[in-house]
């Protein structure tokens, strides 16, 4: 059996996103492989991520926003970028990682009350759980 295949998720700011879906793959694939997650721009985790994430069992409240600068010469199996911006500015990663791109809405965006903002995460949340599953199906990272 070989080592975990190593994944990097990467999205603007590693705020929203990105942290859920990096929350979601160590859910999922129950610690299958090794996740990290990053920001070109990084900032701060959104609470909105949080309470999404708080509402089907998974904590992500010790998460931080970190830079994609964290990661340079790391070898990945996989880099997913959820947002055009990052796959514009997603640097090279040694060993030539298989990379992935999946348009999610930003719900960082969303205007209005805190249901509204919910609502809007929780649609990325399930859309990247959706794709998460898919991700994981197709690949069986204990070979």
């Amino acid at each position: 059996m070989s080592a975990k295949k190593q994944v990097l998720i990467l999205c603007t700011g590693n705020s929203a996103r990105s942290q859920i879906a990096e929350g979601l793959l160590r859910y999922l694939a129950d610690d299958r492989f090794v996740v990290e997650s990053a920001g070109v721009e990084p900032s701060v985790v959104r609470p909105e991520a949080i309470d999404v994430m708080r509402e089907i069992g998974v904590d992500i409240s010790s998460h931080r926003s970190k830079s994609v600068d964290e990661f340079t010469g790391r070898k990945f199996n996989y880099v997913i970028t959820v947002c055009d911006h990052a796959r514009q500015l997603c640097p090279t990663f040694p060993g030539s990682p298989v990379t992935l791109h999946w348009s999610i809405e930003d719900p960082a965006t969303t205007q209005g009350e805190r249901e509204v903002r919910l609502k809007a995460f929780r649609k990325a949340r399930n859309e990247l759980h959706r794709r998460l599953a898919e991700f994981i199906k197709d690949r069986d990272p204990l070979q």
